[in-house]
């Protein structure tokens, strides 16, 4: 298992939690590639005709990149930050994938010459990208994003799939992007949408799908050769214990609709996913110190990391499991709520939980944070960001290192009138 209890200790694969904290000091992400593993075969045997780009925005380190990669998976990124950490941990430039709704000069300019695929998010971004093309002498291949105007039934904050929504052209101007991109001479071989994240409800994709139903028969009569479909990711996970749909559920529930709209067609184009949060999210535990607890109109259990470090309580009221991992054979028999340092209200990390009576020194353990975890982390209120780790059977290793106080003040200036 890569996450257990021994002894009233929490174990991630075989190595002890309290143990990590003690060598490494708090807070303290650490991320278990068995688990990791587990994840990334499950995707590779439920779609093995597919091609799975790794959502890099869920999470940004370069040794869980590398690993990802390792299994021959492309990788959807959003900045020319990412490029270069996509081609750093050996994805492959012709399994990128440049997505966004703002692409600037100098970011176009660079994956122009990586040679990656683009996926044009708006009529007025091809014009931006033939403009610049023409400057460096390239014919880049392109996909649009299309929204098809779908609910995805998930946070406001993360549904990216609405007729309102900021991302993608609307599926009725989609021909009309395609004809365009044709007249400009670009090379369009992909339809890509995307709908939300965190995503329970399968229908979701069945009716996105069904939205482009004709979309692709009507691109092959006016003579483009498709190679992909992207049905994007935001496959959710249990963050709750209430359950999940896997990768293979999700496969069961897209393929007989992505061979149904493909079946006429002479092009025989590919189908493509992205994941990120379903490959990463359940794979690392947030080690975190208590400080004191206080006794007010509730108990507070205050740790030492905040809304810096795990933003995702305070921006979506989102649930993570948590536990003492120190006592994981203690009884529950107090109700409390978890609260970081940071001096902002909505800095609670969770809100109400049964836990085993909680002294200081306590290590709280809060669980499915590798998604949108350090990758959201700041330095907000002067605290550097914490370190992360790698567990591997019973080797353990640093895969980013914490921060000092000194990088504070990494790049900044005073001026030498303020002397």
């Amino acid at each position: 298992m890569a996450f257990s209890s021994r002894e009233g200790t929490l174990y991630i694969e075989e190595v002890s939690a309290v143990e990590l904290a003690r060598e490494l000091g708090t807070p303290l992400y650490v991320t278990s590639k068995r688990k990791l593993d587990e994840n990334l075969k499950s995707y590779r045997e439920a779609f093995p005709d597919a091609l799975v780009f790794y959502s890099v925005k869920a999470n940004d380190n370069l040794a869980i990149m590398k690993i990802v990669s390792s299994y021959g998976f492309g990788a959807e990124i959003f900045s020319n930050g990412e490029l270069y950490l996509a081609l750093l941990a050996g994805f492959e430039r012709s399994k990128i994938l440049f997505n966004g709704n703002s692409k600037s000069p100098e970011e176009i300019r660079m994956a122009l010459r990586t040679g990656v695929v683009f996926s044009v998010d708006s009529i007025e971004e091809l014009d931006n990208l033939f403009e610049i093309a023409n400057e460096e002498g390239k014919t880049p291949q392109i996909a649009f994003r299309i929204n098809p105007g779908v609910d995805p039934k998930t946070h406001p904050k993360v549904a990216t799939g609405l007729r309102e929504s900021k991302f993608g052209i609307p599926i009725e101007r989609a021909q009309e992007a395609y004809e365009k991109a044709l007249k400009l001479r670009m090379k369009p071989i992909g339809i890509h949408f995307h709908v939300g994240s965190q995503i329970l409800d399968l229908s979701v994709y069945e009716a996105a799908l069904t939205g482009i139903y004709d979309l692709p028969a009507r691109l092959e009569k006016m003579g483009i050769d498709l190679e992909f479909i992207n049905i994007g990711g935001g496959l959710g996970i249990d963050y709750t214990g209430s359950g999940a749909p896997t990768p293979k559920e999700l496969a069961n529930r897209v393929k007989p609709i992505f061979d149904e709209i493909t079946s006429g067609l002479k092009s025989k184009p590919k189908l493509y996913l992205e994941p990120g949060r379903s490959i990463v999210g359940n794979t690392t535990v947030l080690l975190t110190r208590v400080n004191l607890v206080k006794n007010a109109y509730k108990k507070f259990i205050a740790v030492d990391a905040g809304f810096n470090l795990l933003i995702r309580p305070t921006l979506y009221g989102s649930y993570h499991r948590v536990a003492v991992a120190n006592k994981m054979d203690k009884f529950e028999e107090e109700t409390y709520t978890i609260v970081g340092p940071i001096c902002e209200s909505g800095d609670i990390l969770a809100q109400d939980r049964k836990l085993p009576k909680v002294e200081r020194g306590d290590l709280i353990a809060i669980f499915d944070t590798g998604a949108y975890g350090f990758a959201m982390s700041s330095q907000y209120n002067g605290r550097p960001r914490c370190a992360e780790v790698l567990v591997n059977g019973k080797r353990w290793d640093i895969i980013r290192e914490r921060e000092s106080i000194l990088d504070l003040l990494a790049r900044q200036r005073i001026p030498e009138w303020l002397f």
